[in-house]
């Protein structure tokens, strides 16, 4: 029964990791950054092309080395602990349902990180790009703007744990006048990436549906409110 979900679970890890990381290569490959946004399925959705140095929906956990090396140093150390316990799960005979909500997690938690982990090394470094541009990180490079002369511009580190995460969709929606505090504003402007969407749905699974996901902890959390106190 175990391997029958390691094989159910890991296939749509497979999948959403597949899909994530051939969105983002296409997108670093062939979009600008900073173009007009792209509408998609009507105007609700758009793709809009950013990166960001920082965690899930483009927040950010400063912009220094230390601070980018010390995020993905906690990716690796909660990706592995949520391996750890889908496997613990899974083998105390936890419902399938759970051990994917927890696999949507673990998948969208590292396709960020090989982001930060790799795409440095497989696509070519930009100082021109706002993105890649930290001013205050003591790390030099010459920037050629179209039709101006040489400028020199502090950029971000670079390696191993320390690229930028690709980002892309964004929903294009306005709260409307009726809504207090809110009327005219975006009702979601960040923008995400399939892992940021991955890691939201397992989240909000296990939310919505821990009752079913714990009965056990459920059943004794009543089993011991109905025992008398005993003076």
């Amino acid at each position: 029964m175990f391997r029958k979900k390691l094989i159910i679970v890991g296939a749509i890890v497979a999948l959403i990791l597949f899909l994530d990381q051939a969105m983002k290569i296409y997108m670093k490959s062939s979009m600008v950054a900073s173009v007009e946004p792209i509408n998609i399925f009507g105007s609700w959705l758009r793709l809009q092309y950013i990166e960001n140095p920082g965690m899930a929906f483009g927040t950010t956990f400063g912009s220094g080395m230390i601070a980018k090396l010390s995020l993905s140093i906690f990716r690796i150390i909660a990706i592995v602990g949520i391996a750890w316990y889908w496997v613990k799960q899974a083998k105390s005979n936890a419902r399938i349902e759970f051990l994917i909500a927890v696999g949507f997690i673990f998948a969208g938690a590292l396709g960020n990180l090989i982001d930060s982990m790799f795409y440095d090394y497989i696509f070519s470094f930009d100082p021109c790009s706002s993105y890649n541009q930290f001013p205050g990180s003591g790390v030099k490079a010459i920037c050629n703007y179209f039709g101006t002369n040489p400028v020199e511009v502090e950029v971000r580190h670079q390696g191993f744990l320390l690229g930028n995460v690709v980002d892309m969709f964004q929903f294009n929606g306005i709260w409307p006048s009726w809504v207090p505090f809110l009327s005219g504003k975006e009702i979601f402007p960040a923008i995400w990436n399939l892992a940021d969407g991955s890691i939201t749905v397992g989240v909000i699974m296990v939310l919505i549906r821990q009752r079913s996901y714990f009965p056990k902890e459920k059943q004794a959390k009543e089993i011991e409110s109905s025992e008398p106190t005993q003076e």
